[in-house]
């Protein structure tokens, strides 16, 4: 072999450790020291739990973590916005054992809102979270503002991060329709899909207490009072139980009665 070749295959050697290691690095440092703690202090969902599913919450958590890569533009990743950005991963999958976000690589955290550009400075930004397509596809994008204010909230009936995880869960059968064939029964779609026309068209009417942003389609609508399920739970079994109790079966959930 040429010296040539020698050299070639060095780099190629040199290049293939550095990765390596790179990879390694991350996964060391991708779970914040004290995440527990930062768990126990914000997420109140996690707050709620026994002790078991404590720890079985944190260990996805953890897996999570590893194997997502949380990155910054015009703002760094804090340790309290990799737990947040995990605990909304978790929360609407916690019912599923072996459940993975194999249709996610990167989450992409901005300071604030963000226009359909991805610019986050000018007037006219008003995107709080999106989930990739096309190009993007297999990323999310995430305000630290929208992520921290739905953790800290715990009075209203919103949290982006879930919300785009859940639109996620939706994706999972190949299209963000509202309708989550992966994680509901067949004999259920069309029960389901009935409520949530007649939902949407009590919201247009002005009818009801749900964010009217869910009225924008059935997919919209799945996101959002996905948010109300697992942000109030109580609340929307008072007032929508058939709607709590189809999500509750959809996400093998009942985080009213934790």
């Amino acid at each position: 072999m040429d010296l040539f070749g020698l050299i070639l295959i060095g780099l190629i050697l040199m290049l293939y450790f550095k990765n390596l290691y790179t990879r390694r690095k991350r996964k060391k440092t991708a779970v914040p020291t004290g995440y527990r703690q930062l768990l126990e202090a914000n997420v109140r969902y996690y707050q709620q739990l026994g002790p078991n599913d404590k720890i079985r919450f944190e260990e996805k958590v953890e897996r999570f973590l590893k194997r997502t890569h949380i990155e910054g533009v015009g703002a760094e990743p804090e340790p309290l916005d990799r737990v947040l950005i995990a605990a909304s991963a978790i929360i609407p999958i916690f019912g599923f054992k072996d459940w993975e976000y194999f249709n996610l690589t990167n989450v992409i955290l901005y300071p604030d809102t963000f226009d359909e550009s991805y610019q986050f400075e000018g007037n006219r930004r008003n995107i709080l979270g999106m989930v990739g397509s096309g190009a993007l596809n297999g990323q999310m994008i995430l305000s630290r503002s929208a992520l921290r204010e739905g953790f800290s909230n715990t009075t209203d009936k919103s949290n982006t991060a879930i919300h785009e995880f859940v639109h996620l869960l939706d994706k999972s059968d190949g299209t963000v329709d509202g309708l989550p064939t992966k994680l509901l029964e067949h004999s259920y779609s069309i029960p389901w899909m009935k409520l949530v026309h007649q939902t949407i068209h009590e919201m247009s009417e002005g009818h009801t207490d749900i964010n009217p942003y869910g009225a924008t389609n059935e997919a919209e609508f799945f996101a959002v009072i996905s948010e109300y399920f697992f942000e109030r739970p109580d609340l929307l079994a008072e007032k929508h139980p058939e709607l709590y109790q189809m999500l509750s079966r959809i996400f093998q959930q009942n985080p009213a009665n934790i």
